[in-house]
């Protein structure tokens, strides 16, 4: 369930978005009051165009909104032609230091371009890139990280530090503004978490441009998914944020997945099965772990918002599925308690509960998609 509707007999659940303004990344927006969005990076070469478009598919299957590719060579840029005009999703172009490589990518089909305008070279090079952006209707990304900091702001303050990257960020929008572009979003990432959400907090509060949040390099899957979420959870929280990504040395596609239950968690996005389940412990009924291993895997496909609890005895279990819209709960003698809506409805075993969980997940689902769909088409006639 969405923030907004508890907001009335639960304010506590209550989180005020930032006012900033709303740009787009292709069809996506972004800022305002247009939902978060969750993006990812291609690791294949990008000269690759098959494979590329392969990665860009499978990150399209488990939700992503944009995904960035990198443009580092003019064969790479030759085959962004191709990608971009074959990918069903937003690409922003990623670009450093060769303004060439930013033009090529605009004209050849680019959404958004992440670039740092003063680190281009002149402001020629910067004014032909910028030009090429608003004649191919892309955006531009601002993206400022403490580990690339220009050296003159690392002589003033000594290290990198909040008010290195704000001035930094700030001092590259300046530019964009000077030659009338606003369609920039901007992001101020590190591997610190303090230092991430110090610098997010005071660019929040010196721009109205729509902000990019990540904790760069943040590491492998576990450590890399638990420094994000309290890094952008902090911020996200507090109303701070406009599109993210979870940046992991791991496949791409967890990144989206972390990124939908980091936003899943605060209420702000919804979508896909939201399985509350117990630790388990002595008094389960059945194996707690091993079931929802299955079903986090089996239920990956639905896209549907549905919240699913798997609790291991009655002592927690009908209080919980009282606020699901599916739930299960161990009982004794080999058998459980399947709930709908709150309400017990069937005796299912333990043996067969997966694939009973499976199909009342998969039949709700297709339910709310044909709902769905039918809203919109009324909506539209």
């Amino acid at each position: 369930m969405s923030v907004e509707a508890h907001t009335t007999v639960r304010p506590w659940r209550m989180i005020d978005r930032r006012k900033s303004r709303q740009i787009h990344v292709g069809p996506v927006a972004v800022g305002g009051d247009a939902p978060i969005s969750v993006q990812s990076m291609t690791n294949t070469p990008t000269s690759d165009a098959a494979a590329t478009l392969d990665q860009i598919a499978q990150l399209e299957e488990v939700g992503a909104d944009i995904v960035r590719v990198s443009c580092p060579d003019t064969d790479s840029t030759a085959a962004f032609r191709t990608i971009a005009r074959e990918s069903r999703l937003p690409l922003v172009a990623d670009i450093h230091f060769h303004y060439k490589r930013g033009i090529e990518a605009a004209e050849a089909g680019a959404a958004c371009l992440r670039i740092n305008p003063g680190n281009i070279g002149s402001m020629d090079r910067v004014r032909d890139v910028v030009s090429a952006a608003r004649n191919n209707g892309c955006s531009i990304r601002i993206g400022v990280n403490a580990g690339s900091l220009e050296r003159e702001l690392l002589e003033k303050y000594g290290e990198p530090c909040p008010e290195a990257m704000v001035e930094s960020a700030l001092s590259h929008a300046r530019i964009l503004e000077d030659l009338d572009f606003r369609k920039y979003k901007i992001s101020v990432k590190a591997s610190d978490v303090f230092l991430t959400v110090a610098a997010y907090q005071a660019l929040a509060d010196a721009t109205d441009a729509p902000l990019h949040l990540g904790v760069t390099e943040a590491g492998g899957l576990r450590t890399g998914g638990v420094k994000s979420s309290i890094g952008m959870g902090n911020l996200l929280w507090s109303g701070i944020g406009d599109t993210i990504r979870v940046s992991l040395s791991a496949d791409p596609v967890e990144e989206i997945k972390v990124g939908y239950d980091i936003l899943k968690s605060l209420g702000l996005r919804t979508r896909g099965v939201n399985i509350i389940a117990c630790p388990s412990c002595a008094r389960q009924g059945f194996n707690v772990i091993k079931t929802v291993e299955a079903l986090e895997e089996r239920l990956e496909h639905i896209s549907e918002p549905i919240s699913l609890s798997i609790i291991g005895c009655v002592v927690n279990g009908p209080g919980e599925a009282a606020y699901t819209d599916l739930g299960f709960t161990g009982g004794g003698k080999g058998s459980g308690m399947l709930y709908f809506a709150g309400q017990a409805e069937e005796k299912v075993s333990n043996e067969t509960m997966i694939e009973r969980i499976v199909a009342a997940v998969e039949d709700k689902a297709d339910r709310m998609k044909a709902e769905r769909e039918a809203a919109e088409k009324s909506a539209a006639e």
